[in-house]
């Protein structure tokens, strides 16, 4: 019993402070880290696993910082979107969304900045080499124009319109320039299959109903669909 005592003595108030303060912030390190878990899934759209706008947008614009003229800014939107959901219902629309946005993951890698910016509607900012360019877009259109396998294994046509834009084309590292260059070239090229890659003349297109209105005449990368 004194040996007891004498092993209780020796931890003193000190260290029992210090002990009971422990706890508290074993489970504060806890809530921290269920709490960034949650943050970290707000960034995200729950349909697609892209980024949100906000946080694609801050990812985006350290890409351009970072890489500078390295860098391709690209819009996508799903063609004939309204019809899936009108003929197919509203779950294989939900599956085509879902499946564009595993296939621009998997097309742009894990550097890039991948985002749902609403709807159907895509945009991606990734380092890509003006000698890969042409191959690598071509490459996205035909990964995009590859049906959707539904669950019961109904398959679904799908396709996509594609524009693009550099900073040495637009002469612009501004993200929002970028991509108004980016979804006018993608306006131009619409329902064509092929990606179309802005110049200089897109940043002046005037905008239709919110959105840019194409420019004829301008060369297009890709295999039609």
């Amino acid at each position: 019993m004194d040996s007891v005592l004498r092993v209780q003595g020796r931890i003193g108030p000190r260290t029992l402070l210090i002990t009971t303060a422990a706890l508290p912030l074993t489970g504060w390190t806890v809530h921290a880290l269920a709490l960034h878990r949650r943050l970290a899934a707000t960034r995200k759209d729950p349909l697609t696993g892209l980024l949100r706008r906000d946080s694609y947008t801050a990812r985006a614009r350290r890409l351009l910082a970072r890489h500078g003229d390295d860098t391709t800014v690209v819009m996508v939107d799903a063609d004939h979107f309204k019809a899936v959901n009108d003929t197919m219902g509203h779950a294989a629309g939900d599956a085509v969304l879902a499946a564009f946005g595993t296939r621009l993951s998997a097309w742009a890698g894990p550097r890039a900045a991948v985002g749902r910016l609403g709807g159907d509607e895509f945009a991606v900012v990734v380092e890509l080499p003006a000698a890969r360019r042409e191959q690598r877009l071509a490459q996205l259109v035909r990964m995009l124009n590859t049906p959707v396998v539904l669950d019961g294994g109904r398959t679904v046509d799908v396709a996509a319109s594609v524009g693009a834009a550099t900073p040495a084309a637009v002469g612009s590292r501004d993200l929002t320039v970028l991509q108004r260059a980016a979804d006018a070239a993608l306006y131009d090229g619409k329902h064509s299959g092929r990606a179309t890659v802005a110049d200089a003349a897109h940043v002046a297109v005037p905008s239709v109903n919110g959105r840019r209105a194409g420019r004829p005449g301008t060369a297009v990368w890709g295999r039609a669909a």
